[in-house]
């Protein structure tokens, strides 16, 4: 424990001393240098217990009522830990080329560095109190990243957005743990564990506790329909951020289930049906608004919005099997979640370093003013197409083995229950079969329209490739992707004391388990990994071919069109319509068209916007109510000091008749 807390210490110190100094180029050093320096001496634990199944634990006495300051990591934070300190090292060396002539480094790298130690504290910490205060810290950090370029507009309105979202889930979570704390006793989660061990909690307060958890942990998570900062925060943060909060701050809000759910007892059958019909709605919706988004870095907020959808359909499997007592519904279902959880960190992360890319080199994330850019960005876009093949589930790479293996887990479901009780594996398989579809559309247009054809605009005409700095993140990230499905045996199998502890099941069975997933996994992998190294192999011949030879290109036959240009390329508009279309009951897609008319038409126009369902019918009228009731209370602020006295005095004083 010793190394993990140094580690931490010297990323807060590290933050501290790049807000410090005054040379930006010192505070990049400083700021950078304590995330490469502190990540991997904290990772140094984190991987002891991750591959020998320790558990390494700190207590010390804090005077905080009900509080400790008890911090444990067992293998379930190990998993948890090693995403988040991988992913914030190689963000780090990102931000070092993207932050280059920004002024504001300091209070960058110090809340930078500081929101992955609370990340870090957030799956480490074993009292409640001790949580909330981490979790607060996460949110506050998050929270001045993301209004990183406060000077605009839309980054204010974002930021607070967020901020109003994460404290109405912390607000949930402050009752979860009051109402568990008085059931319980204590606040401490082992002490919590040992109770429901022998004592079983009611029925209703159980199934209270897992909604406020469902809504406390699933605001951060980005439940459908808890999502509604996800694609405002993300545009608005600085990229490099915006993969940390994808990546892995997202994930603190599954870590919460995980963590919080066993405490409460045997699951009850509908809670596994709630965390399906949830990934369902999550994966579709968010892969649905994704599709018809413009802005490329909006595009894949929603994406993540999808990609936990698909991780909570491996909790909902995973949980039902302990209902009906599967155990290979358990064990595949938790193992394909959770690796689904470190894949997307992976992949997930390469996609924003992409954008960012983009956005650093054109000024601007609308993808309808860009094209082209793949001739002047090799680098960017090269590592944006494995990020893109990678989020669509495609072999040979790290997200095709993990929806594998919830695949796999669907099958099992269908196949060992009823009619009524296969229904929800069933619904999983086709909802992830459709998920897959709908993400493979987005991303040939999200790469078409961005990297191939011609350019749209001056923007995108005159751009340079990333700095020495992105490119080694994001190629080390593409490297991870490949590495992630190749390493994938070892990697779930590092996962069966984490699956045990979730699922109360002995060791030994969940490894049991494992095999009727990763025995076909691996012959698969095996024979696109052959595929992939020949088509390396020709396209290497072909090039040593070509190299002494002299190598013109000319058009091709055009039926008389001697020249494309830019107007004849699908836009995002365009090539999303007719998905669009389909599910326009959902989407509420907006049209502005002007037809092409006449024999010689002068214009034609195709312009669409597709609001957040949610946000327009749920959010924007609900706050609209509580703003003008607001206003009705107006006259209690009266400017008077003596007033306001005398309100503090009433509300102690019906505080102090309620106590007696």
């Amino acid at each position: 424990m010793f190394f993990f807390l140094f580690g931490l210490c010297c990323l807060a110190f590290g933050g501290v001393g790049a807000l410090l100094v005054s040379s930006r180029r010192w505070s990049g050093i400083l700021g950078a240098g304590g995330a490469l320096v502190g990540c991997p001496i904290a990772l140094i634990p984190v991987l002891e217990v991750l591959f020998r199944g320790e558990k390494l634990a700190f207590h010390h006495g804090w005077s905080v009522p009900y509080g400790s300051f008890f911090l444990k990591i067992d293998p379930l934070s190990a998993f948890f830990l090693l995403p988040i300190l991988l992913l914030t090292a190689i963000a780090a060396i990102y931000a070092v080329g993207y932050l280059e002539k920004e002024e504001k480094q300091g209070s960058h790298w110090l809340f930078f560095n500081l929101l992955a130690c609370s990340m870090a504290f957030v799956v480490v910490a074993r009292n409640g109190i001790l949580f909330l205060v981490a979790w607060e810290a996460m949110a506050i950090f998050s929270f001045f990243l993301v209004s990183f370029e406060d000077e605009k507009e839309e980054v204010r309105k974002a930021s607070w957005i967020y901020l109003v979202a994460t404290h109405l889930g912390t607000a949930f979570l402050l009752v979860f743990f009051l109402l568990l704390g008085q059931a319980a006793g204590s606040l401490d989660f082992d002490q919590i564990a040992a109770m429901s061990a022998h004592k079983t909690l009611p029925s209703l307060l159980a199934g209270t506790l897992f909604l406020l958890a469902i809504v406390g942990f699933g605001t951060k998570a980005g439940f459908m329909p808890l999502h509604v900062w996800l694609p405002e925060a993300h545009p608005a943060a600085p990229s490099h951020v915006s993969a940390v909060m994808s990546g892995v701050m997202i994930k603190t809000g599954i870590y919460g289930l995980l963590r919080m759910i066993p405490l409460l007892g045997k699951p009850e059958i509908w809670w596994a049906w709630l965390l399906i019909g949830i990934g369902l709605s999550s994966g579709i919706l968010g892969v649905l608004f994704a599709l018809a988004q413009h802005d490329l870095k909006r595009l894949l907020a929603y994406h993540s919005v999808e990609n936990i959808g698909i991780i909570t359909l491996g909790l909902g499997l995973g949980f039902l099997g302990v209902a009906v007592g599967s155990v290979p519904l358990t064990v595949l279902g938790f193992a394909g979640g959770l690796f689904h959880v470190l894949n997307h960190a992976l992949f997930k992360g390469l996609l924003f370093f992409g954008a960012g890319s983009v956005l650093h080199a054109t000024g601007t994330r609308e993808m309808d003013r860009l094209g082209g850019l793949m001739k002047a960005m090799p680098w960017t876009g090269a590592t944006f197409l494995i990020a893109s093949v990678a989020i669509c589930g495609l072999p040979p790479l790290n997200g095709f083995a993990s929806e594998f293996i919830l695949y796999v887990g669907a099958f099992k479901g269908v196949g060992s229950f009823g009619v009524l009780q296969s229904l929800p594996a069933l619904a999983v398989l086709l909802g992830l079969a459709l998920i897959g579809g709908l993400a493979m559309a987005c991303f040939t247009k999200a790469f078409g329209v961005v990297f191939l054809g011609e350019a749209r605009t001056e923007a995108a005409e005159n751009v340079h490739e990333a700095g020495a700095f992105m490119k080694i993140a994001m190629v080390a990230l593409s490297i991870s992707c490949f590495l992630a499905a190749f390493l994938a045996i070892p990697i779930v199998k590092s996962l069966i004391p984490a699956i045990a502890e979730i699922s109360s099941l002995p060791v030994e069975t969940v490894a049991a388990q494992l095999p009727l997933a990763t025995d076909p996994l691996l012959g698969l992998l095996l024979v696109t990994g052959i595929l992939t190294l020949l088509f390396c192999g020709l396209w290497l011949l072909r090039k040593n071919l070509l190299s002494g030879r002299s190598v013109e290109l000319a058009a091709t036959w055009g039926c008389g069109y001697q020249r494309g240009s830019s107007r004849m390329q699908y836009s995002s508009s365009s090539f999303a319509r007719p998905l669009t279309e389909l599910f326009s009951p959902l989407l509420r897609t907006h049209d502005e068209i002007t037809p092409v008319e006449g024999l010689f038409p002068k214009g034609a126009r195709l312009k669409t916007h597709t609001p957040d369902l949610f946000q327009e019918i749920i959010y924007r009228p609900a706050f609209k109510a509580i703003l003008w009731a607001i206003a009705r209370l107006r006259w209690i602020q009266g400017g008077n000091l003596q007033l306001y006295i005398l309100y503090i005095a009433a509300t102690l004083l019906v505080l102090l008749i309620w106590k007696l």
